[in-house]
């Protein structure tokens, strides 16, 4: 009353003192010790459904071992670490900032950061995030970021905001309840003018609370948001769970998505000579090169013999040439050996065409004006992508389209290989952008997932932005949905699970409508219903709605096993 809002309690009191005035003492206690007693479940279920944060919030670290000036390590608390500081982190310790490991190796489980609890190796110049924890070993880090600007500490911001947060659903029960609670007031005192019957009158305040509506839409949201948390997937707010779960047609970037992002040699064709001496000059050649060709040709060689390379020639956009054991050898692509007059046979011309149709980019080498080695390179489709994409179909999204600043063969080889509906190739930023706004205009809700970096434009413009990223500022930033271990796998689960929280929301609301209705019509058309048999029901309609969104806590894509936490495990990650 003090802060002037007509809400359940003010019903429930007014029915109380009503019934403690008519003398009807039984019933006014009834309905004391059952609101009370709700109340109590209603926290504690609730806290359950939060259980997301509190787990995170609870593996924040709390102290750190840092270098003092003479050498030695002081144990301190974590707020007094700065930037730039030595840390000293033991086995079975948490890593108390972000860092960069300076000296030492060990493995670390980053679970609350990526939620997949398997142990990465770390070593000098590897990035460590805080809140996770070194299984074994012992290493040294700089302190890059720290306190809220770490990884994990704008991983709990995130989460508590979402959590937070209202949807339009929420926005409309709030409204609707501005009005309806008045409403159940009014019709409370029309019914006592009328009757002259004041039990039946503080009975209908009690029969007409909106208990379980007000509570059963948070409560979906809350445990949505957690199952999502826990499984390296940070939904962010309630209204992304509504737009995602409408999402019609996904967008792709094609590097560092659908693939994996490091090129590797698929294709190789060989042209007489000696084939290990080819190798050997070619591999000495690219060892000059930083070029992420060169990077595959190298590894694809593997052991060989090295020659010392000199008098080297970098030709922009050709390729390299240079003197190798007295012999003179051009790498590149097709357009240098053309202009270096290296003649291509015809054999070499058939295996060049189908290389660029499969979408390869080329590598050719030449030893004194002879062809001797063709490879293809291309990026490789990340692994259990196409079947991922399936259950995407499944789940409703009809449209999938790749996008990518890469010669249209390779992008149309990626699309026949995973079933997309459309690729387009040569794409820069702004086009992508453009494309995904020409859908919006066609009446499609678009989703696109990214890198986070340099695909910012079409991550803000799409109805729902997805970033493929290991904990990434800019991808945590950009994007509404973040995929915390760059994981495709986790993009049907996130899908699924907002499906699931929007129809959880459906189902409460339609429980706690449905027995204010059957309240109210029970109050007129039976002899039976009294207020503390309607009190209990109300509260069990309470309880339903929160049991109910509590199941989204333990959500999971039917039919598909996950692998990021076993039945039998304690969940430990956010």
């Amino acid at each position: 009353m003090r802060v002037k809002v007509v809400s359940i309690d003010v019903l429930v009191t007014i029915a109380v003192i009503g019934a403690f005035l008519i003398q009807n003492y039984e019933e006014s206690a009834v309905v004391t010790f059952l609101f009370l007693f709700g109340h109590y479940l209603e926290q504690r279920t609730l806290n359950q459904t939060r259980s997301a944060i509190k787990e995170l919030t609870e593996m924040a670290p709390e102290s750190a071992w840092v270098q003092l000036v003479d050498g030695e390590f002081e144990e301190m608390d974590v707020d007094d670490v700065d930037e730039g500081d030595i840390l000293l982190v033991k086995t079975g310790a948490k890593v108390p900032v972000d860092g960069t490991v300076l000296i030492g190796e060990g493995h670390i489980n980053e679970a609350s950061i990526t939620g997949e609890s398997v142990p990465v190796n770390k070593a000098a110049g590897s990035e460590v995030f805080a809140g996770t924890i070194l299984e074994n070993g012992m290493i040294q880090i700089r302190a890059d970021k720290v306190g809220e600007d770490t990884t994990f500490g704008k991983i709990i911001e995130l989460v508590e905001e979402a959590q937070d947060s209202k949807s339009e659903a929420e926005r409309f029960i709030d409204r609707f309840s501005t009005y309806y609670t008045p409403a159940v007031l009014i019709l409370s005192f029309v019914v006592w003018l009328i009757s002259r019957d004041v039990e039946l009158a503080i009975t209908i305040l009690v029969l007409g609370c909106p208990g379980a509506l007000v509570i059963g839409v948070p409560v979906s949201i809350v445990a949505g948001i957690g199952n999502g948390a826990r499984h390296g997937v940070l939904l962010k707010g309630s209204e992304v769970i509504q737009d995602f779960s409408k999402v019609d047609t996904i967008v792709f970037d094609k590097t560092g998505t659908l693939t994996t992002g490091n090129p590797t040699v698929a294709e190789t064709a060989y042209y007489g000579g000696d084939k290990e001496e080819a190798l050997g000059y070619l591999a000495s050649v690219e060892r000059e090169s930083d070029h992420p060709l060169a990077k595959a040709v190298l590894e694809e060689i593997g052991d060989t013999t090295f020659w010392n390379v000199e008098e080297t020639e970098v030709v922009k956009g050709g390729g390299i040439m240079a003197n190798v054991n007295g012999h003179r050898v051009v790498v590149g692509n097709a357009a240098l050996m053309e202009r270096e007059g290296i003649p291509l046979n015809e054999q070499a011309q058939t295996d060049i065409h189908r290389f660029e149709q499969n979408g390869n980019s080329l590598v050719l080498a030449a030893v004194d004006g002879e062809l001797q080695v063709l490879m293809g390179i291309r990026d490789q489709i990340r692994p259990g992508v196409k079947e991922n994409l399936e259950v995407l179909k499944e789940l409703g999204v009809n449209h999938l389209v790749v996008l990518s600043g890469d010669n249209q063969g390779t992008v149309d080889r990626v699309a026949r290989e995973l079933n997309l509906t459309e690729a387009h190739g040569h794409m820069l930023p702004e086009d992508k952008a453009a494309y995904i706004e020409k859908l919006q205009q066609r009446g499609h809700t678009v989703a696109f997932v990214g890198d986070g970096v340099n695909d910012s434009p079409s991550l803000a413009l799409a109805d729902i932005g997805i970033a493929m990223g290991s904990g990434t500022d800019v991808a945590i930033e950009t994007s509404d949905v973040v995929l915390m271990n760059s994981d495709f796998s986790r993009l049907p689960h996130a899908l699924g699970l907002t499906k699931a929280t929007a129809r959880n929301m459906i189902q409460n609301i339609l429980i706690a409508v449905g027995v204010v209705l059957v309240l109210l019509a029970s109050v007129f058309f039976s002899d039976w219903m009294n207020m503390s048999i309607g009190m209990l029901v109300h509260e069990g309609s309470i309880l339903v709605v929160i049991f109910n969104g509590m199941r989204l806590l333990r959500y999971r894509l039917k039919g598909r096993r996950t692998q990021l936490f076993s039945e039998k495990e304690p969940v430990k990650a956010a």
